[in-house]
């Protein structure tokens, strides 16, 4: 009883650590989850007496994942409300430069003060963090 405990013992841990040998499952090649996108679904047009489209040319809607993002979080031209109109009219809207976006990140443009500390900010030197400090004034 004793020896055939011992055998069907070895044969059973021999069967289980038969089953962690090198099967290469942890360094398989797995497809990047994150690279994965849908197809546009198909669609069956209202009107059938559409132009198909010319050889090489891009679908229309069929955007990548990043172009759709980039379009849901900065879209085109939307219409504003009318609050957002009014506003616009009353704070006299219509002068404004159209490419005053751009006129103020550019380094001539000349903006109002912010006080010490933003200046002490924009003005610290570049640097890897190593050496930075912190102090509290007054203690």
């Amino acid at each position: 009883m004793n020896r055939t405990t011992a055998i069907l013992s070895a044969a059973l841990a021999a069967t289980t650590l038969s089953a962690c040998g090198s099967n290469s499952l942890f360094s398989r090649d797995r497809p990047d989850e994150f690279a994965v996108s849908r197809q546009a679904p198909l669609v069956v047009p209202p009107d059938f007496a559409l132009v198909p489209p010319a050889p090489g040319a891009a679908r229309p809607g069929n955007d990548s994942t990043a172009e759709q993002t980039l379009r849901a979080l900065f879209g085109g031209a939307s219409p504003r409300s009318a609050t957002e109109t009014s506003i616009i009219g009353a704070a006299d809207g219509g002068r404004a430069a159209p490419g005053i976006r751009s006129e103020v990140g550019s380094p001539e443009t000349q903006v109002v003060d912010k006080g010490l500390a933003t200046r002490d900010i924009i003005a610290a030197p570049e640097g890897d963090g190593r050496d930075a400090s912190a102090a509290i004034p007054g203690t």
